[in-house]
């Protein structure tokens, strides 16, 4: 194959990130430990809101044996808001594994690295490129839009087999001297001009001149992804059982959605004041039933309608009753106001739920 074109091709990408990349807090001090923590934030994150999670993150455990070190109850307060609390259960898994297996030392290769809980294909190249000058293509979603349209690739893009063509492609391109750098540029590239949704910017496009779908005008015809499946939807009511400034907290099954966190424990369906009062029977003599803004949340692929009820009882044994009442089986924590605000990490999901928690 002749080297040429592609050497022009990799250098026009770089040219334009020497003077276009965005400045990331990561990107300028791109140790190993900086490298890692950011790739796992920015997993179905955006950039914008990763940066103050980031810079809060390090500077509380700013290395690994300080992350290896912390309790998980601290690294969850530390994720608050970015969701994905699996992502950081498992960091922490992988710090420890760092610190008992290879000496405190991250592993500076994608195939070690893939030993490390929740680090997988696309991370671990990434880190490897980026902190280690591994000559290896991390194709993510940015890639693999990019790759589409500069080759007007006519498959679904999500299949496996477009990973692997996407590969190719950026291995007989990537460079051997700026492995990261290229990486990065075409991330870079992907995220702010060739764009997921709406008319990408290719007059910005270093690539313009080599764009397949920018030749014949197709660039809105790729990637070819498969429709959507529409989100399941369900109800459930929140229930803010409180006395005094003590609320009930649910510490929520170790499987299934929002896994092993605190939340504010939850009824299927939207009952009435009524039918709350009749579970409530005997509890329910001195309760005072508060009906608050409803609200929608959004995860991937389902949603959430959600009703809240707070319900202020007038003693310690009322508050007993009720929560026995409401919800019989399930693991509960009594929670100061206090701590939910400073403790524990409440998932997104029932943030707006803090609002009526007012001391």
């Amino acid at each position: 194959m002749n080297q040429a074109p592609l050497q022009l091709d990799t250098e026009l990408l770089l040219q334009w990130y020497d003077t276009r990349r965005r400045i990331l807090p990561w990107r300028e001090d791109p140790t190993p430990y900086h490298v890692w923590i950011s790739e796992i934030m920015l997993q179905q994150t955006r950039v914008d809101a990763v940066v103050p999670y980031y810079e809060r993150f390090l500077a509380a455990l700013p290395d690994v044996k300080a992350l290896a070190d912390a309790e998980e109850e601290v690294c969850l307060k530390l994720w608050e808001g970015l969701g994905y609390y699996s992502r950081i259960r498992n960091m922490h898994k992988a710090a420890r594994q760092i610190m008992d297996e290879y000496g405190g030392q991250i592993p500076g290769t994608s195939k070690e690295l893939q030993n490390l809980a929740g680090i997988g294909r696309y991370t671990s190249e990434a880190i490897a490129s980026i902190a280690f000058g591994e000559v290896i293509p991390s194709v993510d979603g940015n890639l693999l839009r990019v790759f589409a349209r500069r080759t007007e690739y006519e498959e679904n893009i999500k299949s496996p087999q477009a990973l692997r063509d996407a590969e190719v492609f950026y291995s007989q391109r990537i460079s051997l001297d700026r492995p990261g750098d290229y990486n990065q540029a075409v991330m870079d590239l992907g995220a702010t001009i060739c764009l997921p949704n709406g008319e990408p910017l290719c007059e910005q496009c270093p690539w313009n001149c080599l764009c397949q779908a920018h030749s014949s005008g197709t660039e809105l015809s790729y990637p070819v992804v498969p429709p959507k499946k529409a989100r399941t939807v369900s109800q459930h009511t929140a229930i803010l059982l409180r006395f005094d400034n003590l609320v009930l907290l649910e510490h929520r099954p170790e499987d299934g959605l929002l896994a092993g966190l605190p939340g504010f424990p939850m009824l299927d369906g939207h009952p009435t004041e009524k039918e709350l009062k009749a579970t409530l029977s005997s509890a329910a003599t001195g309760l005072q039933i508060l009906m608050r803004k409803s609200y929608r949340h959004i995860f991937s692929h389902r949603e959430w309608e959600v009703q809240v009820l707070e319900i202020l009882c007038s003693s310690q044994n009322e508050f007993e009753v009720a929560a026995a009442a409401l919800f019989p089986g399930i693991q509960t924590i009594t929670a100061d106001i206090s701590e939910i605000r400073t403790r524990y990490s409440i998932p997104t999901a029932f943030r707006p739920c803090i609002q009526y928690l007012q001391t």
